[in-house]
């Protein structure tokens, strides 16, 4: 009788352990949605501030600065890609070229055509949505821990996700200062 006890009393555990999960997944998916539409809106905003510049505007390099609007934008877009693909173990969506020329560390090196940027731009909108398709599928079983320059380390993709919204708020307002003077 006592096994049995034992056995019901485990068993009420695991299921209640299970009951957390599922709890806890459904929140977690709550503020994970909050996420998504902060990338978006962020995103919605780089575009509405840049919107009417010409080519010369977007690759003009002010004093005092060391890379240009258009490079941010490209820049927002292959640090999303390497904070959240790559350091899930996954394939990057965009390409080599895009990531060596723009990751962390790189400058302006050369200009994008209008075909180009609009190529970048496509992706820059694009690209959020499929980050949220990806991770409501659940591609994302790994995480590789990163510490980042800022001292904060990434330790799953959640954090990745959040790290990677924060970088792009520093970045607009880098675009905004950017903006006012070319």
């Amino acid at each position: 009788m006592a096994k049995i006890i034992l056995n019901l009393v485990s068993s009420q555990e695991v299921y209640n352990n299970e009951i957390s999960i599922r709890l806890f997944g459904k929140i977690t998916s709550k503020k994970m949605k909050t996420q998504f539409n902060i990338l978006r809106k962020e995103r919605e905003l780089v575009l509405k501030f840049i919107d009417g510049l010409t080519l010369e505007q977007l690759h003009t390099i002010p004093e005092g600065f060391s890379n240009n609007i258009a490079w941010n934008v490209a820049h927002l877009v292959v640090t999303q890609q390497l904070l959240i693909y790559r350091m899930s173990g996954k394939d990057c969506l965009v390409s080599d070229e895009l990531i060596e020329a723009y990751k962390k560390g790189t400058k302006p090196t050369t200009q994008f055509t209008q075909e180009e940027f609009d190529e970048v731009l496509e992706l820059f909108a694009g690209l959020p949505d499929t980050l949220e398709e990806d991770y409501n599928a659940e591609i994302f079983t790994e995480y590789k821990e990163y510490p980042t320059s800022t001292g904060f380390v990434i330790d799953s993709i959640e954090t990745a996700i959040a790290f990677n919204n924060f970088h792009e708020s520093l970045h607009l307002g880098i675009i905004m200062s950017l903006k006012k003077l070319v």
